[in-house]
C-alpha cells in the first residue's frame, strides 16, 4: 500500500475570485471532475465525512500552521454494508454523538442513512455536487469548483500541496491572500444552519 503524504489546504469560498481567477484560468487545465457526494455533519465535531461511490471517506484535521493551513489525513475508508461495531466507533469517536441502538449486524448504506444518521438531531446530511476544474500552478493542485450544498449553488478555490510554504507562496502570486482560509465542513455547516 502506497504512503499516504498529507498535502496542506488553502481554500476559500466566494461569488467570485476576480483577478485571482482570471490569472488561474491562464493556466492550461489539468483535469476535470464531477461528482455527486453525501457529507455527514455533526454538532459535536468537524471530522470531514462524505459518502461517495458507496464509500464512507473520513477525513481528520491532523494540524494547523501559522499561516492558518490546514492538513488533513485520512483516517477511515469503508464500504457497505457496514458492520454495527464499526458504525458504534463513528457514532462515538468521529461525530461524537450519541451511540444509537443497532437492530442489525450490518447495514446497507440506504439503512445507515436511513435507520441511523437520519434520525440522529446531532447530525445533518448534505447532498453535494461538485465540478472541479483543476490546475497545476508551482507543482501545487489549484482548483476552482462550482458547488451546490443541498441545491444552494457556490463556489471555491482552493490550493493544495506537501509543502505549506509553496502553498502560500501560490496562494500570494494568485493574489487570494486577503481572503478567509474555510473549509469545506465549516462552508457546509454555515450554509444548513448549523454554526
Amino acid at each position: 500500500m502506497a504512503t499516504i503524504i498529507p498535502r496542506w489546504e488553502w481554500r476559500t469560498f466566494a461569488d467570485g475570485f476576480g483577478g485571482a481567477e482570471e490569472k488561474i484560468r491562464a493556466h492550461e487545465v489539468a483535469n476535470f471532475k464531477k461528482s455527486s457526494e453525501k457529507y455527514i455533519l455533526s454538532r459535536n465535531s468537524d471530522e470531514n465525512c462524505k459518502i461517495r461511490d458507496d464509500l464512507m471517506d473520513i477525513k481528520s484535521l491532523q494540524q494547523i500552521n501559522a499561516d492558518k493551513l490546514e492538513q488533513w489525513y485520512p483516517t477511515m475508508k469503508e464500504s457497505f454494508p457496514m458492520k454495527a461495531e464499526l458504525i458504534e466507533r463513528l457514532f462515538r469517536d468521529f461525530f461524537k454523538v450519541a451511540v444509537p441502538a443497532f437492530e442489525r449486524a450490518e447495514y446497507t448504506y440506504e439503512q445507515y442513512l436511513e435507520e441511523l444518521v437520519g434520525p440522529c438531531p446531532d447530525l445533518v446530511i448534505v447532498d453535494v455536487e461538485k465540478e472541479r476544474t483543476i490546475f497545476s500552478i508551482n507543482e501545487a493542485t489549484v482548483e476552482i469548483a462550482e458547488t451546490k450544498f443541498n441545491g444552494v449553488p457556490g463556489r471555491t478555490v482552493c490550493v493544495e500541496h506537501i509543502d505549506p510554504d509553496n502553498v502560500m507562496k501560490t496562494v500570494r502570486e494568485l493574489g487570494l491572500e486577503g481572503l478567509p482560509n474555510v473549509n469545506y465542513i465549516n462552508a457546509m455547516k454555515k450554509a444548513v444552519g448549523l454554526v
